[in-house]
């Protein structure tokens, strides 16, 4: 079988103009980057902006993350290429970009798979439009700016060992979790601890993603928290003055990227926060702009839907045009026969019990999404190993919970994989009503956005603080921060805060361990079990398996 690059690079590729125009975007509206993707212009985004019309929003999570693969970014791709080319239907996909850390490392990319991919997968999985090295240089200027603020003089007396602020490389790099800077004489700087985040993790990432204009932007970055001074006063950026460059360096970046499908289907691709510590979704920018422009816009929230969907619901949904009209939940019986196994050794094989075990785990999933008042619809991702009696068991029992499922294959056939499940997509937005009911109030103080989160999606029983935590909430409640939104960052791989509690574990405790300001980006990131903001290479990255020929043609990418 053809590997996904194969798949990717025999595909035609359509002039991007022509792509553009079928959303009713001219060669004036798009800055190109060769033949196969461009950058929409601000006077085009003005435009779409001042227009009344916004079509259906469809949001893409799924089940708790395995071994196994779930194939959700696969899935959101063959979806909307079903809707635009089976269905007619003017459709737009927006999803994230993906990170080099962990195309070089473990993960791998976000384009999709099979006959289901957005395209030119080579370039939008390393380089792309460089929107993630101009994140990576603003955030490491920014970094030496307020080092040297210090260096010269410090008129703010800001304490080098309370700066918040961390480094960024858009790599897995381990080595540089801790790190020391300024060693050596007086004139290297001044001596003090620092650290790095991967560039996705850091929180220029998520200010890019949801600033709404350049001046949006500029006062997001204006108010990021610098860190502290020797008498615990908090400094921002805007204290500096160092907003207006750091934008100015993300100004290009912050506009939409436009790529295709190999089917063709207009795709937005652009930002790409970690759901797992961030807030986990492609740009508000982007979004909206395929609501303006489309009548059914697909996008994807990260991880599954304990983590991207609650992320989503609760707080990126309100800096959107409009609500989600239907959730996708997406499920394999691999994945669901891995939750009650916790092994991958004979998923090939039938076992209706493991079946009925696992899928609790999507019971949980689906039924949190239906609670925040949202149409359900769960598609099930066929894989060759499935059985008929899988199948049919798997639909029975989503049917049980009053919710339809519908089989599909956009990797193997691309969007003729799914034609019936495209229309019950469509059929569940245009004919049910969807009135998002948030799992938290805004008033709510952040211990109790916390305990709301932790019952009502992860179905904990209690929510124990640390000594750091505790003083955390206690300095963040004399800042006036303790009523902004919370993003919990917790292990993708459970319901818990403990990747090895696989299904649908009751009766736990979430461990919070700290709470962090990010004053620019809107929200408190609530730190729990133990989660890395700059992973690790495993011991065969798959960069071991990336080459290049003598013509330029890369292999390996999947």
């Amino acid at each position: 079988m053809k590997t996904d690059i194969q798949i990717a690079q025999e595909a035609k590729i359509l002039p991007i103009n022509e792509i553009a125009a079928k959303v009713g975007l001219s060669t004036t509206d798009i800055e190109p980057y060769g033949n196969d993707k461009a950058k929409i212009k601000w006077s085009a985004i003005k435009r779409a902006r001042s227009n009344h019309h916004l079509g259906k929003l469809i949001l893409v999570t799924s089940i708790s993350p395995t071994p196994a693969g779930e194939g959700k970014s696969t899935m959101t791709i063959g979806l909307g290429d079903a809707l635009n080319n089976q269905l007619h239907q003017k459709t737009m996909i927006a999803l994230r970009e993906p990170s080099m850390g962990p195309v070089f490392g473990l993960k791998g990319g976000a384009t999709g798979g099979g006959k289901a991919q957005i395209i030119p997968m080579e370039d939008i999985n390393l380089h792309f439009t460089g929107d993630m090295h101009a994140l990576t240089a603003a955030i490491d200027t920014l970094a030496a700016l307020v080092d040297n603020y210090i260096y010269q003089g410090n008129e703010l007396q800001l304490d080098p060992e309370k700066i918040v602020l961390k480094r960024g490389l858009d790599v897995n790099d381990r080595s540089l979790r801790q790190i020391t800077v300024g060693q050596g004489s007086k004139f290297n700087g001044i001596e003090h601890k620092s650290s790095f985040a991967i560039t996705v993790a850091n929180e220029l990432m998520a200010i890019l993603c949801l600033a709404t204009d350049i001046d949006d932007l500029k006062k997001r970055i204006g108010n990021m928290l610098v860190g502290y001074t020797t008498t615990e006063h908090p400094v921002y950026v805007k204290e500096l003055g160092f907003q207006g460059a750091i934008a100015a360096l993300l100004a290009n970046a912050l506009k939409p990227n436009l790529v295709q499908t190999i089917e063709h289907t207009p795709a937005l691709v652009h930002g790409g926060p970690f759901a797992n510590i961030a807030h986990g979704a492609n740009s508000v920018m982007a979004t909206n702009l395929a609501l303006h422009l489309s009548d059914y816009t697909l996008t994807e929230a990260g991880f599954g839907s304990d983590l991207g969907g609650q992320k989503f619901m609760d707080f990126v949904a309100n800096h959107l045009d409009k609500k989600p009209d239907v959730s996708v939940v997406v499920a394999t019986v691999r994945a669901l026969k891995y939750q009650a196994e916790g092994s991958t050794v004979n998923l090939n094989d039938e076992n209706l019990s493991a079946l009925r075990s696992g899928f609790k785990n999507l019971e949980r999933h689906m039924n949190n999404m239906r609670n925040y008042g949202i149409p359900v619809i769960v598609l099930i991702n066929h894989f060759a190993s499935d059985s008929p009696a899988e199948l049919d068991l798997l639909q029975q029992l989503v049917a049980e919970q009053g919710i339809t499922a519908k089989v599909v294959d956009y990797h193997e056939q691309g969007s003729r994989g799914g034609i019936a499940a495209a229309q019950a997509v469509v059929d569940l937005a245009n004919t049910k009503t969807a009135n998002l009911t948030p799992t938290y109030q805004d008033s709510d103080d952040v211990k109790t956005k916390i305990a709301k989160v932790a019952q009502n999606i992860y179905h904990a029983t209690n929510v124990e603080y640390n000594d750091k935590a505790e003083q955390d909430i206690q300095k963040l409640k004399k800042m006036g921060k303790d009523k902004l939104p919370v993003i919990i960052a917790k292990t993708q791989y459970s319901f818990t805060d403990n990747q090895k509690l696989l299904g649908a574990p009751t009766n736990f405790t979430l461990h919070v361990k700290g709470a962090s300001l990010r004053n620019g980006a809107g929200f408190i990131v609530i730190t729990t079990g133990h989660v890395l903001d700059m992973p690790g290479l495993p011991k065969h990255p798959a960069a071991l398996d990336i080459d290049v020929d003598n013509n330029g043609k890369i292999s390996g990418l999947f």
